[in-house]
């Protein structure tokens, strides 16, 4: 309302309506610089600030401990005890790993040095002392030649020529090595084939990107049988985790990148395979046709593309307590006192995983554990947010939190229920670090073919990181024989069926 302080209202009552609207409209200001001001730190806290939602526990009992009562008006957060703190690692020099191969380097005296000074007596070998230093030896091409020897009839009636082994690629210039070597070196060691290109040039050997780029959907291709195998261990699965991260996607009819995502689907201890999946958008046709028939636990975070997932039969939605630490977390700027008893009592939960964890648990042992301990703070915890929901501004971000948190209620409480289900989402999370820290490097993918193709070979690369495998070793071994399997044995190939057989045999070898 614009007006001119010169004309002013004399009378009493148009004074209270100018001021009471000038009120309303300075409150509404001051709720939207409030908010402007929370995402702007959110913006920061992003940018510069340090990932991890770390809070001082002093400060969080500080506030829950005063102020959280139950319904029975008895305070039931209390201090975590103290633990003993776990003894510090030595700081001596470690051993070097058994696996590494040992060149053994003698040093001798000289002929005048192996007499006696005193007696001039010719001093006689007692053994010797052995110290190991580390060295590195660069990388190196090699041409391999495959030699087909030829044999004729004498009389001219044939001639007979040996066979050489299947290549991963027919007529193709890289063996499997080298096309291990790129897969690694792109989608686990995050090195763009710009770098790798620079990287091949200084052995003298000019292989340009967009020749990698060619091996590497050629690799897919000839592994998509095998991942296709895994895609189907991970739906047998228990329980999967799941998340989606957006990728950078080359878009010939736009000016720009357009955002593609790349989803992950981590399956349980019985089957320890994670496999990514790209779509060109986040619609929910991608977890939906991946998902398929699957029958069992499917944990996430609460994005809606979901919901038509739990609403099929045999699907169960389990939620995620670290995304609802996240909400509170960054509340923290709005409503402190709220966000920090919340932040105790999730600590709480927790605090009970810690401790199946340091009891080394089974499913049953910690099922038990939770339905003594986490269950009772899980009701404290919903009888403070519906008593402060009403006090809150809804669309605030401490009034957002808690409505996000009373939304997922019931998929919350679920891990409850089952010991084979976990506290949250967070393996998922962790498995999509790869996909974050490759995307600063390589930027983007070339196309949606592209984006398939870092899918399938970051789902054995990371499948071989969550198995204790050198992924360098196993990809290099699998483009070697793959394409001599048949389809029935392809299963063998599996990372933990390899490493199972590999380690029997050579377990130098299987381990990384």
């Amino acid at each position: 309302m614009k007006f001119d302080p010169q004309t002013l209202p004399g009378d009493v009552a148009p004074c209270h309506a100018l001021i009471a609207e000038l009120a309303l409209k300075l409150e509404s200001q001051s709720r939207e610089v409030r908010l402007l001001r929370h995402e702007l730190e959110k913006l920061l806290r992003w940018r510069y600030g340090a990932k991890r939602e770390w809070v001082d526990p002093n400060q969080l009992f500080l506030y829950a401990a005063a102020v959280m009562v139950t319904a029975k008006g008895e305070a039931q957060v209390k201090p975590p005890e103290e633990s003993p703190k776990p003894p510090r690692p030595g700081h001596g020099r470690r051993r070097l790993p058994p696996t590494l191969e040992r060149r053994r380097v003698e040093h001798d005296l000289g002929a005048e040095e192996r007499t006696c000074p005193e007696c001039r007596e010719a001093l006689r070998p007692i053994g010797e002392e052995v110290s190991e230093r580390l060295e590195y030896v660069p990388a190196s091409l090699v041409v391999v030649q495959d030699v087909c020897r030829k044999y004729a009839c004498p009389k001219g009636c044939t001639v007979v020529t040996a066979s050489k082994p299947m290549q991963p690629i027919e007529k193709g210039l890289p063996g499997p090595g080298l096309l291990a070597h790129v897969a690694v070196s792109k989608y686990a060691d995050h090195q763009p084939l710009y770098r790798q290109e620079e990287m091949l040039a200084r052995q003298g050997v000019s292989l340009s990107r967009r020749t990698m780029a060619g091996w590497m959907g050629q690799s897919a291709e000839l592994l998509n049988p095998l991942y296709e195998k895994m895609k189907e261990a991970v739906l047998a699965s228990k329980v999967i985790q799941t998340d989606d991260t957006p990728v950078g996607v080359l878009d010939p009819d736009l000016n720009r990148t357009r955002t593609g995502r790349i989803w992950t689907y981590v399956g349980d201890g019985g089957h320890p395979y994670t496999v990514y999946d790209y779509t060109p958008d986040r619609s929910r046709d991608g977890p939906v046709a991946f998902i398929g028939d699957y029958r069992g636990y499917l944990q996430a975070d609460a994005y809606p593309g979901y919901d038509a997932i739990y609403k099929a039969s045999g699907v169960t939605e389990v939620a995620c307590w670290a995304h609802t630490r996240r909400k509170f977390f960054e509340a923290q700027s709005s409503d402190l006192k709220r966000s920090t008893i919340m932040l105790a009592h999730i600590r709480l939960l927790y605090d009970v995983e810690r401790e199946a964890r340091d009891l080394a648990l089974d499913s049953a042992g910690r099922l038990a554990l939770r339905q003594e301990k986490s269950v009772l703070i899980l009701k404290d915890i919903e009888i403070y947010l519906r008593s402060e929901q009403p006090q809150v501004l809804p669309k605030s971000p401490e009034g957002q939190a808690i409505a996000y948190t009373l939304s997922n209620w019931p998929a919350l409480l679920r891990y409850c229920q089952d010991g084979d289900l976990e506290i949250d989402n967070n393996g998922a999370e962790r498995s999509l670090r790869g996909i974050a820290v490759g995307r600063n490097n390589w930027m983007f993918f070339g196309s949606d073919n592209g984006g398939r193709t870092a899918a399938i070979l970051t789902s054995f690369t990371t499948t071989c990181k969550r198995l204790a495998i050198d992924p360098f070793v196993y990809l290099r071994d699998i483009f070697g024989r793959i394409s001599a399997h048949k389809h029935s044995e392809l299963a063998a190939l599996l990372p933990d069926k390899w490493k199972e057989v590999r380690a029997a045999q050579t377990p130098s070898l299987a381990i990384a």
